[in-house]
């Protein structure tokens, strides 16, 4: 799905690498209708695509804390394809980066982070935000849902073009047995999407970009397998947006 460099995110654990997806291969995807998803972004380090992310408010952009690796990091926003010739194509400064204060790495979670830009951003026909998912009742398995990002197909083609596809959310103590299985204790605040029985989801480079159930935004992709994308046999790993609501309220009014 993009033209972006990946980047792997390698954690020794027992036997065992967890691989941020930065940089984005969404595996089956379709491109997006010119007219929806008009919150996503593009994470840029030094001016090319790294990480996913979306626009929850006009001033704030929410991605994966993983996606921080030093660099001048700024946003495409406004575009379903990044290539530098893409019309509406608006790039902004990040004036300041909000990780989560518990983030170590993402075997341990609270792998999320906020974003506020340089600029407010004007919303309506280009640009819109979306809706996060309040706390309450936990998604049902098999739930459908869908996850964008810009990177490499399952052929590796590098592309520009913001491409989506087709998940189920599953059950948790299913995902967390299949992970059992490669010796890995799955963190807390998670949700289990795609990448198990199936061969869609994201993949490298796909970190930060949204888990959208019911036209809300419920997780930010966080971690697969080894950074494979031939689709092991264990789902992949999302942040749970809800449980970091109150947070994400404190950092939006100026609070933290």
């Amino acid at each position: 799905m993009t033209a972006a460099y990946s980047l792997f995110l390698s954690v020794a654990l027992t036997s065992l690498t967890l691989t941020g997806s930065f940089g984005a291969d969404i595996i089956n995807g379709k491109k997006v209708k010119k007219n929806s998803m008009l919150y996503m972004a593009s994470v840029q380090i030094d001016g090319k695509h790294n990480c996913g992310g979306f626009l929850i408010d006009p001033s704030y952009v929410l991605t994966a804390a993983h996606c921080d690796k030093g660099g001048n990091m700024t946003v495409i926003l406004g575009t379903h394809n990044i290539s530098p010739q893409a019309a509406n194509r608006t790039r902004y400064t990040v004036q300041h980066k909000h990780k989560h204060p518990s983030f170590k790495n993402v075997e341990t979670g609270n792998d999320i982070m906020l974003l506020k830009l340089s600029k407010k951003m004007k919303t309506g026909r280009g640009v819109k935000t979306i809706t996060i998912q309040s706390k309450g009742k936990p998604l049902k398995p098999k739930s459908k849902c869908q996850v964008a990002g810009w990177g490499k197909t399952e052929q590796h083609n590098v592309v520009d073009d913001l491409l989506v596809t087709d998940v189920s959310i599953i059950n948790f103590p299913i995902c967390q047995n299949m992970w059992d299985k490669v010796s890995v204790k799955l963190p807390h605040n998670v949700l289990c999407a795609g990448g198990f029985g199936t061969k869609s989801g994201a993949c490298q480079g796909d970190s930060g970009g949204p888990l959208v159930c019911s036209g809300k935004a419920v997780g930010v992709v966080s971690f697969n397998y080894k950074g494979r994308c031939d689709y092991p046999n264990v789902p992949n790993i999302y942040t749970e947006i809800s449980k970091y609501k109150d947070w994400i309220k404190k950092v939006i009014n100026g609070g933290a």
